[in-house]
């Protein structure tokens, strides 16, 4: 039994707190939990905010840590599409438990390497889990976050969150066609069906009547 159910079960020890998934979880539709940190961002160390971000779309990017296997090709990775992302209006912010310092050195040593010029958004410093703890990713038992990827809309509300563990490496173009995804329910008010795309229209949620979707999409088509 986990010290989690334990605890829930009233066998608490004083250092413990009682915590249920519901009071810790976060979920789309919610309010994203704000947050102020160091980070380092290209060369220099300055302290950032969720905050100061809002207004735009933003991509909250956890993961385990620097100097780790599958990491550094995710934010190399995520580096090579900054067009994309400026072309969405959407900020990167990526979070990890190591320091500010640490990140620079990565950058330096690692990454650099891999994309040019380095990374090019803000890299977190979460050294005690906070921001993680917040967000429902940090593991306490191994002091490292979860692959978690949390997209937050304009207006600070989360839209969309995907946890992975350890060993797998989340998807680029994924994240994009959601990012548009969300942009064309956010500005044009309509819902987006199954592997939708930006060529495709949008469902006029006032228009389209339950029971009759076969009518006007089907599979085949998204082929």
């Amino acid at each position: 039994m986990s010290n989690t159910n334990k605890c829930c079960q009233g066998d608490a020890t004083p250092s413990q707190t009682c915590v249920t998934p519901d009071e810790f979880m976060v979920r789309p539709g919610q309010i994203a939990p704000k947050f102020t940190a160091q980070a380092y961002v290209q060369g220099d160390y300055r302290q950032i905010s969720l905050e100061e971000h809002l207004g735009r779309w933003v991509i909250l990017f956890f993961y385990p840590g620097d100097f780790t296997f599958v990491c550094p090709t995710e934010l190399a990775q995520l580096a090579t599409r900054q067009v994309d992302w400026n072309a969405l209006d959407t900020q990167i912010l990526t979070v990890s438990t190591d320091s500010q310092f640490v990140h620079k050195m990565w950058d330096e040593v690692e990454l650099s390497k891999m994309v040019k010029g380095g990374i090019p958004f803000p890299m977190v410093a979460d050294p005690n889990g906070q921001i993680g703890n917040s967000y429902g990713v940090y593991q306490q038992e191994t002091g490292v976050h979860l692959r978690g990827r949390f997209i937050i809309d304009p207006d600070g509300i989360i839209q969309s969150m995907e946890v992975l563990n350890m060993a797998v490496a989340r998807g680029t173009n994924e994240l994009i066609r959601q990012i548009r995804a969300f942009r064309r329910v956010h500005e044009a008010n309509e819902y987006t069906p199954a592997d939708w795309t930006p060529d495709q229209p949008g469902l006029d949620k006032d228009k389209v009547k339950a029971g009759q979707m076969w009518n006007i999409w089907k599979p085949e088509n998204q082929m």
